[in-house]
């Protein structure tokens, strides 16, 4: 399996970059300390959901950030990403993992997004690397949110899951302490990073809070 981290996890959201181009912000957020993309983009047609795929990529490449394409395998297969994310509406992740490991190779990377302690047991049989788990903090970036689980609820999900989980959901700089404590093995953000003045500065306290929860929780 590649080895990936997971600790600041940036969603994006070309809505929320403030008019800027969303090459500029992921470089920039990388530059700070993002250590895993995933690619977001509900809206756009096929061949400039790839244009973009490839031109997030290459940006990522020369300092080794993994590139994950949300829901869409086809771009991630186009684009030679490092793996997919899904959802619960989403193509089933046994189907691809097989997809993925006969094209993009056996360290391909497959996420699952999970709501409730329910599909968090329920992914311990699917053949997922990670967990996305959340809305940890009330949201308004996801319209069709699920219900908050809070840090309490991430925490059970953490026990059950068997495998690592990164919390997303209204998560920035003040509360992504408390998610590491609840055992996340990161924290997945979008206008936390996204639509911040500085993306850059945002992602290195963001880096700097998981960095300096990670030393409190081991102490």
């Amino acid at each position: 399996m590649r080895r990936f981290d997971l600790s600041v996890y940036l969603v994006t959201d070309r809505p929320l970059c403030l008019g800027r181009q969303l090459v500029d912000v992921v470089g920039e957020a990388v530059a700070g300390g993002v250590t895993l993309v995933q690619l977001r983009e509900k809206d756009a047609q096929t061949r400039e959901f790839v244009e973009l795929a490839r031109a997030v990529k290459a940006l990522l490449d020369p300092f080794g950030v993994p590139l994950l394409i949300n829901d869409r395998v086809d771009v991630a297969l186009a684009c030679g990403a490092a793996g997919v994310h899904v959802g619960q509406k989403d193509m089933n992740p046994a189907d691809v993992r097989a997809i993925v490991q006969g094209t993009l190779g056996p360290d391909a990377v497959v996420g699952l997004s999970v709501e409730s302690e329910e599909l968090a047991l329920a992914a311990r049989d699917l053949p997922v690397d990670y967990l996305g788990a959340g809305p940890v903090f009330a949201t308004t970036t996801k319209k069709d949110a699920a219900p908050v689980i809070g840090l309490a609820g991430l925490s059970r999900i953490v026990e059950l899951a068997g495998r690592p989980v990164v919390g997303i959901g209204a998560i920035g700089a003040d509360n992504a302490a408390g998610v590491i404590r609840a055992g996340a093995a990161g924290v997945a953000v979008v206008s936390a990073v996204c639509s911040a003045p500085a993306p850059r500065e945002a992602a290195a306290r963001l880096a700097d809070v998981v960095r300096a929860a990670r030393g409190v929780q081991g102490s």
